[in-house]
């Protein structure tokens, strides 16, 4: 997508609606080649909502110190991991990004600094369930890192300022797992619904926190007992949901879907806000 034509787009001159903002549970890479439940709300997901002009995603799985955001023309399909059939690492997903929403999300940051990157692209988090939304890649899509070295607050105030980019017709996604914790993962049990009384327990209290709008609870998640302790671990998986809780305006719906969680400690919980 060239200049112009993301500038026509997105300034107001033509009709953009406010674009919902989503959390998805994206679980294991292998959601980008199976046939589920999971997979077939992603895609009633994609074919519910007015199509994107682009798409901001945060995954779990672009870690930076300082934050980025992906700049290049067209970004790779990155296969970050291991283990996993060859039909897996087959799959490319050839949407282009857009150097010109990247330099809008880095001029809109202004309490902190955003680098441009040209050496990253899309990583699993990303494209495995974007692709189910829209198959046909035409959609530019860039993604925007996670500062390790910042807490849930950081984040949550980095978010308040892309606001304006739901008004501009731009789908901002977050993708992580509320619990996710692949010490205690059983994967035996990858495809079977179960899970562990504290993992439940986290799933339920942060599904409580969003539909009530308590956000400073979600923010302090490292204050809600051990049970959050042991659903996340880390916290790379569970940021992703602060940047589209911070995303919610007064009169935004919000709904929970793929709700459930497999192998004892992978939650698929994902929000729809808007």
């Amino acid at each position: 997508m060239k200049s112009h034509e993301f500038n026509q787009l997105t300034s107001g001159l033509g009709h953009s609606p406010k674009m919902p903002v989503l959390f998805v549970g994206h679980g294991s890479p292998m959601i980008a080649i199976e046939e589920n439940e999971f997979v077939s709300e992603f895609r009633r997901l994609g074919d519910a909502m007015e199509k994107p002009n682009a798409i901001v995603c945060v995954s779990a799985h672009w870690e930076t110190k300082g934050s980025q955001v992906t700049a290049m023309e067209k970004p790779q399909t990155i296969h970050d991991f291991g283990g996993f059939p060859k039909e897996l690492f087959a799959v490319q997903y050839p949407a282009p990004g857009s150097p010109e929403l990247a330099q809008e999300v880095r001029q809109m940051v202004t309490k902190s600094e955003v680098g441009l990157d040209y050496n990253w692209g899309l990583d699993h988090g990303t494209w495995s369930i974007v692709k189910h939304m829209y198959p046909e890649a035409d959609v530019p899509v860039i993604q925007l890192s996670i500062d390790h070295t910042k807490d849930a607050q950081y984040h949550f105030d980095l978010a308040k300022e892309l606001a304006a980019l739901r008004h501009k017709g731009v789908l901002i996604v977050g993708s992580g797992n509320i619990v996710h914790n692949l010490r205690t993962l059983d994967w035996y049990k990858i495809n079977s619904e179960f899970a562990y009384d504290w993992a439940e327990e986290t799933n339920e209290k942060t599904k409580k926190f969003i539909l009530s709008g308590d956000l400073q609870s979600l923010v302090n998640y490292r204050k809600q007992g051990s049970a959050f302790e042991m659903s996340i671990p880390t916290p790379e998986h569970y940021i992703p949901l602060i940047y589209a809780m911070a995303l919610k305006e007064s009169n935004d719906d919000i709904s929970i879907f793929n709700d459930k969680t497999v192998a004892g400690s992978l939650s698929m919980t994902s929000v729809r806000i808007g």
